[in-house]
């Protein structure tokens, strides 16, 4: 396992709101019995993380009860329920006690319906959760779509929004996150290997620049966690990042199959300063609302000043 160190934690520190952000890319494995053994081993490296200073931490997709289930009835009994089942106290318990954020993917079972969740809790417990909204392949056939739309957090470093997975290809996501004031993206993944090429000369994958991409067109920090190995008949492509309110990653792009820790210095609510590209343009105002908002047709939120 590695860890990369923090991004310019030498310069003098005059942020706003200053973060360590921390994706951790591990191979958690489906299976009632590797449930215990994916918890802990997501907890030893949030720890691991917090202890390096680490105030923003982001597992993959599903951390604690891997990705590959058989049918409806294995995933039915991974699923927990939110915020009261077993694992999100035990984020809640360890975020108390380490003073973080964190953000982790799991299977959410509420009556008898599935979701694969993303869930956020801080140093004062729970704080949300978002429902994966666009499903991957098999996924839909037993998870729900998510119905709780694109929901932004308020929390005390500042404004975070998540996203699943599959959600970085559907530009709306982060655009409607960022136009609802999110600082910071929170991207918990299972990215699987498709047809080739997976990877680019430089070893980045599609998903590696669908992110950059994102987080360059919203000027919004994204924090993204994938994880490695492989699940029965899955295989998948690592890539972790951390991408700049510019686009390019503030570090490394994480490797195919290694274990790691990502970590990053930021000012989060920098993300609320619009970039001008020139004496004449910038992303915010350059927006054409007129023309495309009634088609895009989100009215489960109003948009928040950044």
């Amino acid at each position: 396992m590695t860890t990369t160190p923090p991004h310019g934690s030498s310069a003098p520190d005059s942020s706003v709101s200053p973060a360590r952000v921390a994706v951790i890319q591990f191979d958690p494995q489906v299976g009632l019995e590797n449930r215990a053994a994916n918890s802990e081993r997501a907890l030893a490296l949030a720890a691991r993380a917090a202890d390096d200073g680490a105030t923003l931490i982001v597992l993959p997709e599903l951390a604690t009860t891997g990705y590959s289930f058989r049918d409806r009835a294995e995933a039915y009994d991974h699923a927990e329920s939110v915020p009261d089942g077993e694992t999100v106290r035990a984020w809640e318990s360890f975020a108390r006690q380490r003073g973080v954020y964190l953000v982790g993917g799991l299977a959410e079972r509420d009556g008898v319906r599935l979701y694969d969740t993303a869930v956020l809790v801080g140093p004062d417990g729970y704080v949300g959760r978002y429902r994966k909204a666009h499903l991957w392949n098999r996924e839909k056939l037993w998870f729900t779509p998510g119905d709780l739309g694109f929901p932004v957090f308020e929390t005390r470093i500042g404004r975070i929004g998540l996203l699943v997975c599959w959600d970085i290809w559907f530009p709306e996501v982060p655009r409607l996150l960022a136009q609802q004031g999110a600082d910071i993206i929170c991207s918990v993944n299972n990215w699987v290997w498709t047809p080739p090429p997976i990877f680019d000369e430089s070893g980045r994958c599609m998903a590696s620049y669908l992110t950059m991409t994102a987080a360059h067109v919203n000027n919004v920090f994204i924090a993204a966690a994938n994880r490695v190995g492989t699940d029965r008949d899955a295989r998948f492509l690592g890539c972790s990042l951390i991408a700049g309110t510019n686009g390019w990653p503030i570090g490394r792009v994480a490797g195919a199959e290694e274990e790691t820790i990502l970590m990053a210095d930021i000012d989060v609510v920098s993300a609320r300063s619009a970039p001008i590209w020139t004496p004449l343009n910038d992303l915010i105002r350059d927006r054409r609302t007129d023309l495309y908002d009634p088609m895009l047709g989100y009215t489960r939120s109003p948009a928040a000043p950044r």
